[in-house]
């Protein structure tokens, strides 16, 4: 495999797509001399036929506003890989949304997935909808209009949807109520529902919770053991943000940072556990934003700004894509920054992840340390399929445990000979070997 012939071939034949080009080139780049040593791969063309989804579904959704007035967006559902299991991934109701974001998405999926060692393949899906500002009935609307054109597509042993940026148990819930008039079926086929109806506990903190299970594994490993005396900085305001800052105080750590697309706060006495709970209610029930926060205790605010710059020694991403780029990683290790964990997806530019390795600071990729979500979405499947439900602290447990096998996985194909585990390696070696080993026994389909 030469990884630049490949990266040239799809930017001719799928231009304009800088996301699913970065999400690419990260892959292959790791993956190269692994892939090399199994001639079958190339004589089977894996890697362009792992590269390229399966199939992309567009459609347009049409839907009438408050006002009367008939609105259309734009709706996609991209399967990427299905050797594992049938296909599973968020839906994302964002202004942003477009192919490029959603195939980069879907892609990062499979691999995340196959990490978690559970039956999923790896798909994404979204609209250019934002349900900001929209009202209960618009977006109960929307999700219906949405779901009218994807329904044919999706099944509990076909794909599997969930939750995403502008998607919450809100909207999942109006799509899944669509789906199950339309297909006369209650088979649970999205996840993060409502626990009333096959949702599984803890399935919104799981994000988080699975981010910080996993760093501290990275920190056992060096001999640290909780969070006492860290300050850890996040971005991000909504349930990733938000759980991941909850588990930290759990842990004894100090969050000083938030944010969301406005700009970010910065309390250097630390968002305790009342502070947290003002922005959980904030954010879930007022939909205000985190300026509010700052208004209120009275903490410096920084409009349309990262919380990179403020020192901390734990920085963990947790809002979207490319949000840290190289100059913020070389901010955060001049700071004294020890680690990195990614609980968005591709939140740092390939320059900053470049930065983090070449400091050989603990540095985790979003495809392992947040694939915690997912994890859990995969235990709903299984909660719905055998029609039981488990308690919090038995899917706290499993949690646990499949972040744990992640990391191990990552620290045996990621340890380098100088005894320094490169994360980002190991992730995708692992990610690929069980995906691309299965397709290779599936045939040329």
């Amino acid at each position: 495999m030469k990884v630049q012939k490949i990266l040239d071939n799809l930017k001719r034949r799928f231009p304009n797509e800088p996301e699913y080009h970065q999400a690419v080139e990260e892959v292959l780049e790791s993956i190269e001399e692994v892939y090399n040593s199994y001639p079958e791969f190339e004589k089977n063309n894996l890697i362009e036929r792992l590269c390229i989804p399966d199939r992309i579904f567009s459609f347009r959704v049409t839907w009438v506003d408050d006002k009367g007035n008939v609105q259309a967006n734009m709706g996609y559902r991209v399967q990427h890989n299905n050797a594992i299991g049938p296909y599973k991934g968020g839906i994302r109701f964002h202004a942003s949304v477009n192919l490029s974001i959603l195939k980069f998405l879907a892609f990062e999926q499979t691999f995340k997935n196959s990490l978690t060692t559970l039956p999923m393949g790896g798909g994404k899906g979204g609209s250019d909808f934002n349900p900001k500002g929209k009202s209960n009935a618009e977006i109960m609307r929307f999700c219906q209009a949405f779901v009218l054109e994807l329904w044919r597509h999706i099944g509990p042993e076909t794909d599997v949807p969930a939750g995403d940026i502008g998607v919450g148990g809100r909207e999942v819930s109006y799509m899944y109520g669509m789906y199950k008039k339309l297909a006369r079926e209650n088979t649970g086929t999205f996840t993060g529902k409502g626990v009333e109806f096959g949702g599984s506990l803890i399935r919104p903190e799981a994000t988080g919770y699975g981010n910080i299970y996993f760093l501290m594994n990275m920190l056992n490993a060096k001999g640290i053991s909780d969070l006492k005396g860290q300050v850890v900085s996040i971005s991000g305001s909504g349930n990733v943000a938000t759980y991941t800052a909850e588990k930290v105080l759990e842990l004894g750590g100090k969050v000083v940072t938030l944010s969301d697309s406005n700009g970010y706060i910065y309390d250097p006495d630390g968002i305790d556990k009342e502070k947290l709970e003002y922005v959980f209610e904030l954010k879930n029930v007022y939909r205000g934003r985190i300026k509010e926060y700052a208004e209120k205790y009275g903490c410096k605010y920084v409009e349309c700004g990262r919380p990179w710059a403020e020192k901390c020694t734990i920085a963990l991403p947790s809002a979207t894509q490319n949000e840290l780029n190289e100059e913020d990683a070389e901010t955060l290790v001049k700071n004294g920054c020890i680690a990195v964990s990614e609980g968005a997806n591709m939140p740092s530019t390939p320059d900053a992840v470049a930065v983090f390795l070449k400091n050989k600071i603990l540095y985790a990729p979003g495809k392992a340390a947040n694939a915690g979500g997912v994890s859990v979405s995969g235990l709903e499947m299984t909660q719905n399929a055998i029609k039981l439900s488990w308690s919090c602290e038995e899917v706290d447990q499993k949690l646990q445990s499949i972040m744990k096998n992640i990391h191990e996985a990552c620290v045996k194909y990621g340890t380098e000979k100088d005894g320094f585990v490169n994360y980002v390696k190991g992730a995708n070696i692992a990610g690929f070997m069980k995906v691309a080993k299965a397709m290779t026994a599936q045939g040329i389909l």
